[in-house]
């Protein structure tokens, strides 16, 4: 049986993720800032598969010392961590010159520091082992740059950079690491504004991308996956 970390699991993108990851039969650990989202979803994903372990924390992954927390917490209570799925996000729709002082390092904090650490975090093992899988999620603002969403195009580019960096570093070593690029994705991001769902990637999409790549032979890893939405981008 393999052990998942998901970062920010109990919406959007992480929620699908983690569904998906249940029905298929892997141990998960799970991470929210909300306690009660947080306990409320691992029952829910208990019920769908009561086989798996899953441990949670109550973790800000935007904190250093919070993260490497959840880090340690996954290994100790899961030990090897078969896949690594570098969630967490945040966006902001503002032009760079009109951002705020702090806007800067929170995004860099959140869209880009977590998958680093964890990535040191836990790269390490799965090289000396041999095996592992990485997945960040990314952007097509990674391509794509959005001029009304300036730094959180910064840091979806730069942890696009990141990915690439990281499959060079490991791909001698039997670990995988892909790039899931997501155009406009039906989550919290769009809350008050009306879309319709059937012109939008939805979270379930990204997360069947993942659980199919996940099958693949030992010899076949998908650099990079960009699913956008069939009508093009919103």
């Amino acid at each position: 049986m393999k052990n998942a970390i998901i970062t920010a699991a109990t919406k959007g993108i992480g929620r699908a993720v983690s569904v998906a990851f249940a029905k298929q039969g892997i141990n998960l650990s799970i991470c929210s800032r909300n306690e009660q989202d947080l306990l409320n979803f691992k029952q829910e994903l208990q019920a769908i598969n009561p086989q798996i372990t899953i441990v949670a924390l109550v973790t800000d992954c935007s904190n250093r010392t919070e993260l490497k927390k959840f880090a340690e917490f996954t290994e100790k209570k899961l030990g090897f961590v078969d896949i690594l799925v570098n969630n967490v996000g945040m966006y902001k729709h503002v032009a760079i010159l009109n951002d705020s002082e702090d806007s800067f390092q929170k995004q860099i904090d959140t869209n880009l520091m977590p998958a680093y650490e964890l990535y040191r975090f836990f790269g390490k093992t799965m090289v000396s082992v041999g095996k592992g899988h990485i997945f960040n999620i990314c952007s097509v603002a990674a391509i794509n740059p959005i001029a009304e969403a300036g730094m959180y195009s910064v840091t979806k580019y730069a942890l696009l950079g990141l990915n690439k960096v990281m499959r060079l570093e490991t791909q001698g070593h039997g670990v995988k690491v892909t790039a899931v690029i997501p155009g406009s994705t039906l989550t919290d991001s769009w809350k008050g504004v009306e879309v319709d769902q059937n012109t939008m990637v939805l979270p379930e999409d990204v997360a069947s991308a993942i659980v199919n790549i996940l099958s693949m032979s030992a010899g076949a890893n998908v650099d990079e996956v960009m699913i956008k939405p069939a009508p093009g981008q919103l």
